[in-house]
């Protein structure tokens, strides 16, 4: 099984969140979007342990089954056709859970997230808790 990890799955998993250490444990591949490191690196900034967060991100993302994704051109496809479908149905997200959800897709993989907003969107393999 394939994972991607929303920001919210990956902080949750900092605070000893024994349910996303099980997903991690379970999972084959571990993607993080270059979405979520941004927003991390943003959190990180705005917080008082900095360093530390960054030595843990830094640690977690040298693991064998971690892989970092960038956008590509198919990325942008899927992200495209998300904003229209999610725009026609008056159900805007957050831009960068958008991109999220797109390389999701892309890499047909399972949306680990505590946010609901992403059930609005049609083909995406979704964990919720």
């Amino acid at each position: 099984m394939s994972i991607v990890l929303d920001t919210n799955a990956y902080s949750s998993l900092l605070f000893g969140d024994n349910k996303i250490l099980a997903l991690i444990e379970s999972a084959d591949i571990i993607y993080i979007s270059v979405f979520v490191l941004g927003e991390l690196y943003a959190g990180f900034r705005g917080g008082n342990m900095e360093q530390r967060n960054m030595d843990l991100l830094k640690k977690f993302l040298l693991k064998p089954q971690v892989t970092i994704l960038n956008a590509t051109n198919e990325t942008s496809l899927i992200f495209g056709n998300i904003k229209n479908i999610l725009k026609k149905a008056g159900t805007p997200l957050p831009i960068n859970d958008v991109w999220i959800a797109s390389h999701s897709i892309e890499t047909d993989s399972m949306l680990i997230s505590y946010d609901n907003h992403f059930l609005k969107i049609p083909g995406l393999k979704l964990y919720n808790f």
